[in-house]
Parts: C-alpha cells; structure tokens; sequence
C-alpha cells in the first residue's frame, strides 16, 4: 500500500466511509502507477526516452478535411501568398531604422510600442491572416537591404516578426535570433540541419520538441548561389491522401516512435523523444513531422525500427514529393518569409554558396509561441 498522499490526509480524521473513500482513490493511485510501470517493461524504449505521447486514448481522424487549409497547389496562385510594402509602409520602416539607430538598445528589448507604424500593421495584420486563415504561409516584398545597416535590418525584423506573435527560445541556451548558414559542420547529433546545406526534407519546426512554435520566420539577408529553395505543403491535404490511399500507414503514424533531441536539452537528458507524427483531439489535427530524426533517432537509440513504421514513413516521403500537393517559393535577399508551423511542412533544397564568404547563404529566423513560457521547452 502506498503511503497516504497529503491532499487525502485530511481524510485520516474522518473515519467511517470518508476513510473507504480515501482507500478507494490510494487503490485507484497505485493501480495506475503499476500500469505505467507495466507500460514501461513493454516498451524499453520509454525508459531512455522522454516520452511526449498525448495523455488520454490515442484518436485518429477518419474524415477528410475538406476546408481551404487543405489546399493543392493549383489551387494558389502567387497572389495568395505574396504581401507587399506599400511606399507609406517601407516610408515607415525606413523611420523606424533611423530610431534604432539614434537609440541604442540590445535588440531583444526592442518592441513594436516604441514607433509610430500603423501602416505597417496593417499590412502584417493582412499577412498574419493568410497564416491563420488562408494558405499558411506569406513572402513579404523587400526590405530596402542597400538603404539599412545591418543591425538596422536585423532590428527592424524584430520588430516586425513581434507582430505576428510572441518570439521564443529556438534553442536549449536560450538563443532567440538564429543564423541559418552553413558552418561545414556535418548533419549529426547536437549539428541541426540548418547549420549544413544538405537537403531538408519536409519538415515542421522543432519535430523533436516539448513545444513547437506556431509561426516561424525567415529573414534573407543572402541567397545561395545555387539551391536552398523553400517549398511548403499543407499537413491537411498529406493527412487527406494518407486517408484516402494509405489508411494502414496513417494509423501507424498515430503510434509514437523515436526522433532524435538535436542535443537541445539538459546534459544527461534523455537524447530521444517517444511521440507520435500525427495526433487528433478531437478537435485539431496536430503533426510532429520529420523523418530523417526519426531515423536518427532510432540510430541513437541503437533500436531497430519496426517494418511498419518503416513503411510508413516511406509512405509519407512518396505522398510530399508529389508535387501537386507544394508550392515553390524562393527567397530573395531583403524578403521575409513566415509559416504557420502546426499547418504546414516545409523544405529546403541542397544549395551550393558563393565563393565569397559574404555573400554566402544567410538567413535570420525567428520562433513565435504565444502559450507556454518563452523558455525553449515552453
């Protein structure tokens, strides 16, 4: 019997059925941390994982979403997901360079309060919109790079991203800006993909994570000389295939499996998460979707991965290089790029730099998250 709980020891003093009633809750107690203990003798892999499975019975959605979000991509055209500056707007943004230059102040206390851009609002209230209820994902055209410094460009893209939600921890250290650029480091573990410039196969941020942010954004400060093109696809219409062609591979990626950390955690953290791709409440579909950490993780783990995840898998990677379900969109020094990461996968193609070591590939991201702590793990 375990010892009583102190929320039941009031319970101690009452006797008669008030104590029946506090041995009925301590059985119910105990019993449930037998079943987890069983769970764990089940699945060995839970032991050395951090396990982030959905409380409650895994669900399924078993009907097709049949909203806008669930688009093809002869369904958009360009026009559905490019936002342009207005001359009042880069007018404003060009003030609000000025300022950040004439008043000091460490960019991450920088806030949309602080200038006068009602133009501006308007036009990321537009774009945000498209995140939300549209395509789930925008392009903005440009910001006038040759006419900012750098730090100027940097901070006014803060300030912008704000407007589209809280910004957030993208990595354990607590780093809020991230750089994307090759640093020659291999693709391994604790090297994220972004830090190489290897392929990256449809994706949402942050796969392996606690929490995953709901937006992300791209500043490009430099193109590659050749590759790095974004594409993005809808979660709902691969949920809508799977269901209509592959319903046995869907239903195994409702079953957790292994992705690996990225080292983004503590030091004697577990290096593995154990979750499901896709998970349905019963009111939102939500997706953990990468692949290749998938593998990874497994590798880590020194696990062999089942022949029906394996399938499944293989299953999804042929549905997302069906090209009616992407839209191509690359990214030009001075735009700016968001998505909506709980609704859309996206890739990156294997790029080649310039010659020149300023002019190679580089961008700026940013995470939003308005639940949780700004923390990494939220």
């Amino acid at each position: 019997m375990l010892s009583p709980r102190p929320c039941l020891e009031p319970w101690k003093k009452s006797g008669g059925d008030s104590e029946k009633l506090r041995n009925f809750f301590e059985n119910c107690f105990e019993e449930i941390i037998n079943n987890r203990i069983n769970e764990l003798a089940l699945n060995p892999i839970l032991l050395n994982s951090l396990d982030l499975t959905p409380d409650g019975p895994l669900l399924m959605l078993e009907e097709s979403v049949t909203s806008s979000k669930a688009w093809s991509s002869e369904e958009l055209s360009k026009q559905d997901w490019t936002i342009k500056f207005s001359e009042e707007t880069l007018n404003e943004v060009h003030i609000m360079g000025d300022r950040l230059c004439a008043n000091p102040l460490p960019i991450h206390l920088r806030e949309p309060d602080e200038f006068e851009i009602p133009q501006l609002r308007r036009t990321i209230s537009k774009a945000k919109n498209i995140l939300d209820q549209g395509c789930g994902f925008f392009v903005l055209e440009r910001m006038p790079m040759e006419e900012l410094r750098e730090k100027e460009m940097i901070g006014c893209y803060w300030v912008i991203s704000q407007l589209i939600g809280r910004t957030v921890a993208q990595k354990w250290d607590g780093a809020m800006i991230y750089e994307v650029t090759d640093t020659g480091l291999p693709f391994s573990y604790g090297v994220r993909g972004s830090y190489t410039n290897v392929e990256l196969v449809f994706h949402n941020d942050n796969a392996f994570g606690i929490s995953l942010p709901e937006y992300v954004g791209l500043l490009c400060k430099n193109p590659a000389h050749e590759g790095g093109v974004s594409r993005f696809c809808s979660l709902y219409s691969i949920h809508n295939r799977m269901l209509e062609k592959y319903p046995r591979q869907l239903e195994r990626l409702y079953q957790p499996m292994m992705f690996d950390r990225q080292k983004e955690h503590a030091d004697g953290a577990p290096k593995t998460v154990w979750a499901p791709f896709f998970s349905w409440n019963g009111n939102q579909l939500t997706a953990r979707v990468n692949v290749s950490l998938v593998h990874k993780g497994y590798t880590i783990a020194e696990k062999e991965m089942d022949e029906e995840l394996k399938e499944a898998l293989k299953t999804l990677e042929q549905i997302v290089s069906s090209s009616d379900l992407w839209i191509e969109a690359p990214l030009e020094s001075g735009q700016m790029q968001f998505l909506n990461n709980l609704e859309l996968v996206h890739y990156r193609s294997h790029f080649i730099d310039h010659e020149d070591p300023m002019l190679k590939r580089h961008l700026y991201r940013t995470w939003h998250r308005d639940s949780g702590s700004r923390s990494y793990d939220g």
